[in-house]
């Protein structure tokens, strides 16, 4: 078996499934990429058990068959190679041959048939989008997920579609966001809850790009199709919660406020802030909002006042600022608005401007009990 593949093409797929690929994993084979030559084809794919991800080449070759080359070695000697052409063949000593321009290299395989199979979706439901559009819909969501073992649901996202909308959730409640597309819509109603590993690799590769995905899941496992590539991964199990219950409804008190000189006072006085509770305080009063943070152990203190335009009663809440400068960074519109009810209830941020027409974006930070010290 023979083939020749541009070193920087082959170089380019691998990197992107070497993001599936774990430390420590439980079959050896696993370790691996498994290559599929079908003449001028070949298919590439790496699995963790959980999530299997294939891309395909256009190669130089006559021959068909299946092995698996070592991840690490592979991707450690592309990366020292220009640009160049590079023949594979295989051997009767059980490795494989890679010439390039001013050397050659052998490497041990593993035969193929060894490789798991990628899990099958019978009967699935199936949803497009844009892919830049399902990689800003992961992007706004992602890092509101959970790393709870013992709550599973929560640490992925769900995704819920309608024949109105499509609405991604992620929360660990203590922040959620909830993100809507109201410009497009399934044939079909279905939830179901994402792992972040699967969607992390999707939102690196689909960003910017304009490809349409194909999304077919059913109840255990979802796969997205696009270009040349193929991900299927076995969904979260359980029921998410019912996160509609915590968003307040009701919500007088509301400041609109430059993001980047909020985001910068809430990271320049959480330097002050106990290193336990990371808690900073908001005082509201006419169109001034004072950011304070004290660190009683070591007498450490910090206060800014910044200019907003407020409507409502005065307010003082609490909030863990490590969650406020997270959503904070994560939005791009100049200015935000923070809606509040009561000092222990939640408070909604949305953005003001720089979202698209048939977007929506609603983040949600838990309060912390101020210490009235």
């Amino acid at each position: 078996m023979k083939f020749i593949v541009s070193s920087a093409a082959l170089l380019k797929e691998l990197q992107m499934l070497g993001g599936i690929l774990n430390n420590t994993n439980t079959l050896p084979i696993l370790d691996n990429f498994l290559f599929e030559i079908n003449q001028d084809v070949l298919t590439l794919t790496a699995s963790d058990l959980e999530t299997t991800f294939s891309t395909q080449l256009t190669i130089e070759s006559e021959d068909s068959g299946t092995l698996a080359l070592p991840a690490k070695i592979l991707l450690d000697t592309l990366k020292t190679f220009p640009e160049q052409p590079l023949t594979l063949i295989k051997t009767e000593r059980n490795t494989v041959e890679i010439i390039a321009n001013n050397g050659k290299y052998a490497v041990a395989y593993v035969d193929g048939s060894e490789f798991p199979k990628a899990a099958h979706v019978p009967d699935p439901q199936r949803t497009t989008m844009d892919g830049g559009l399902l990689a800003e819909a992961i992007n706004a969501t992602l890092f509101a997920s959970g790393n709870d073992d013992l709550r599973p649901v929560m640490s992925g996202v769900f995704f819920q579609f309608t024949t109105e909308s499509l609405t991604f959730v992620a929360t660990d409640a203590h922040k959620l966001v909830k993100y809507t597309r109201k410009d497009l819509a399934s044939e079909q109603t279905a939830e179901f809850i994402m792992p972040k590993k699967p969607l992390q690799l999707l939102k690196n590769i689909l960003v910017g790009d304009s490809e349409e995905v194909t999304i077919e899941y059913n109840e255990s496992n979802a796969q997205f199709r696009f270009i040349n590539s193929v991900l299927t991964c076995r969904l979260i199990d359980g029921k998410y919660p019912n996160y509609e219950a915590v968003i307040p409804k009701e919500n007088p008190n509301q400041m609109v406020i430059d993001r980047v000189a909020f985001l910068n006072s809430v990271k320049r006085v959480s330097i002050f802030s106990n290193k336990t509770t990371h808690q900073i305080r908001l005082k509201i009063a006419g169109a001034a909002l004072q950011v304070s943070a004290e660190d009683f152990d070591y007498s450490n203190s910090a206060e800014e006042q910044l200019h907003c335009d407020y409507q409502g009663d005065d307010i003082q809440i609490g909030f863990n600022s490590r969650f406020l400068i997270e959503m904070l960074g994560n939005l791009v519109s100049d200015q935000i608005k923070l809606s509040l009810s009561l000092p222990n209830r939640a408070g909604l941020i949305t953005p003001m401007d720089g979202i698209e027409e048939g977007e929506d974006i609603t983040l949600l930070v838990m309060p912390v009990m101020l210490n009235n010290q």
